[in-house]
């Protein structure tokens, strides 16, 4: 494991960066105590599966119609 003061972190982020893809930890302090870490990113490879939220989502019949009391205040009248 890593730890370096914020100043130094901006001076050396490739440097940081490179240690952080390659499995090292690296934690960012300020004032001696830790801040941040810095991990790799991994772009997850889980595709989507199509139709997972059949039969568990269920759209009420009047869902396009507005109230009429919600109408008359987005056309600005008084309700």
């Amino acid at each position: 494991m890593k730890i370096v003061n914020i100043s130094e972190a901006k001076k050396c982020l490739f440097q940081l960066i490179t240690l952080a893809t390659s499995g090292e930890e690296v934690i960012i302090a300020r004032d001696g105590g830790p801040i941040a870490k810095l991990i790799p990113y991994h772009v997850s490879q889980q595709a989507r599966k199509p139709g997972f939220w059949k039969g568990k989502v269920k759209i009420a019949k009047d869902f396009d119609e507005l109230p009429e009391d919600l109408s008359r205040v987005f056309r600005g009248e008084a309700g």
